[in-house]
């Protein structure tokens, strides 16, 4: 397995709608899809991430990886086990809305106060193959959301409804944390 380099805001790619992947291809044990998605958990774990799309380590494919397990950057979040969907939907978006910060591996050190549905169902498929449906809430709602949004170029300034809640991550810890802030 190896880290790979996470694309910046600016590099074209994030801002591409991903390509599906070929489950023909996903099915190919050792293949190269299966290596790209043991590096992108490699590379997720490397940068302390709660999740990891594929455009983000330059590759245009539907692939995103997502674990929170006794993460430094979100320790008191709750457990999200490790989870690889693929070519994945969000099929409903709870009515529900509420406002977290977010930080994303491609801005550095920024974080911004989001919109985003309490709770939402996903279609995907797994790295073997298999079709899952998934219902999530809380915290789990956001990570999706958050991943599968880089999947169809957008990133989380793209989702904020005031860029004046935008700020570098040192300034956010200085003027805008409180102690019960939803981060992600």
């Amino acid at each position: 397995m190896a880290v790979l380099k996470i694309a910046r805001l600016g590099n074209p790619i994030l801002r591409r709608v991903a390509d599906p992947v070929d489950l023909a291809e996903l099915a190919r044990p050792g293949g190269e899809i299966q290596g790209l998605i043991d590096d992108m958990i490699e590379t997720m774990y490397h940068e302390n991430g709660a999740g990891l799309a594929a455009p983000q380590v330059s590759r245009s494919l539907q692939i995103v990886v997502l674990e929170v397990n006794q993460n430094k950057r979100y320790p008191d979040r709750p457990f999200i086990p490790l989870t690889v969907l693929v070519n994945p939907v969000i099929t409903c978006y709870g009515e529900e809305t509420e406002l977290g910060w977010e930080s994303c591996l491609s801005l550095v050190d920024f974080r911004g106060l989001v919109p985003r549905s309490r709770e939402v169902n996903v279609e995907a498929f797994t790295r073997e193959g298999e079709k899952v449906v998934i219902e999530a809430s809380g915290f789990k709602a956001v990570v999706l959301q958050h991943e599968i949004d880089h999947l169809y170029g957008k990133v989380f300034i793209d989702r904020m409804t005031d860029l004046t809640q935008l700020a570098y991550q040192e300034e956010f810890e200085k003027y805008w944390m409180e102690p019960e802030t939803v981060e992600i």
